[in-house]
């Protein structure tokens, strides 16, 4: 082939691309408005939503009432640490039904569905979303016919003889599961409890403080020839920010 052969050289095929390149990029750099919270990507700057994010992002006023309830008899205030509702597990739970957990929206959620095995675990086709709504409509309805009171309403003993009545099926909520309903909530109330402040439980590291866990800190050299030994070590969150500890 000569210089004056058709076609692209393989310069002129980068210099192409490089250009093209650009231009498209030129052309997708918009400017985009914001309205309300934007929603948190793994490993993006924007931070998950926390305690500090003012009101409810998925609950009703009512199923968070119900919910801080049902959290608060899960995990009761003791002299190990505080409730599970002031150790913030409602917040925990809204703040990850607001998100892609809510939704199960990085899971295979197409039918037909059918009742798994204990093997395989939940089957359900209701999403985290439907199973709070479902469960706590189911909830009201029965502590009103049952009670002719919501369940926050109840005393403490009617509370957790519910709560024991979901958990072995023995009550029958309309429109969902009540086992299902109970392992959903219990799970997450465990997940908020333990999990970093950064999503909304565990407040002040109430959790980490009482177990002796760490937290998220960055370098554990220091400490790992220091075998049977109690560190006395601050938790940190993944957020960077520290427990602190009231004295007096």
């Amino acid at each position: 082939m000569t210089e004056k052969s058709r076609g692209l050289t393989r310069r002129q095929l980068l210099k192409s691309g490089a250009t093209t390149l650009a231009v498209g990029a030129a052309a997708t750099a918009k400017a985009a408005t914001v309205v309300g919270v934007p929603e948190w990507v793994p490993f993006d700057h924007n931070g998950p939503m926390h305690y500090d994010t003012p009101g409810w992002q998925f609950f009703s006023a009512a199923e968070a009432t119900a919910v801080e309830a049902i959290v608060a008899r899960l995990i009761p205030a003791d002299d190990l640490s505080v409730s599970g509702k002031d150790a913030g597990c409602a917040v925990f739970i809204d703040r990850q039904l607001a998100g892609e957990y809510g939704t199960f929206s990085r899971l295979y959620m197409q039918g037909p569905f059918e009742k798994g095995t204990p093997m395989q675990g939940d089957q359900s086709e209701f999403v985290p979303r439907d199973r709070y709504r479902l469960g706590l409509a189911g909830l009201e309805a029965y502590c009103q016919k049952q009670f002719q009171k919501s369940f926050a309403a109840l005393t403490p003993e009617e509370q957790d003889k519910v709560l024991t009545g979901l958990e072995k099926g023995d009550i029958a909520l309309d429109g969902i599961d009540a086992k299902l309903f109970f392992q959903q909530v219990l799970g997450n109330t465990m997940e908020g409890f333990f999990a970093d402040p950064v999503y909304g439980g565990n407040r002040d590291m109430v959790s980490w403080k009482m177990i002796g866990f760490p937290g998220a800190r960055y370098d554990y050299r220091p400490y790992i020839a220091q075998h049977n030994q109690k560190l006395n070590l601050v938790p940190l969150s993944i957020s960077g920010s520290i427990a602190w500890t009231k004295k007096g």
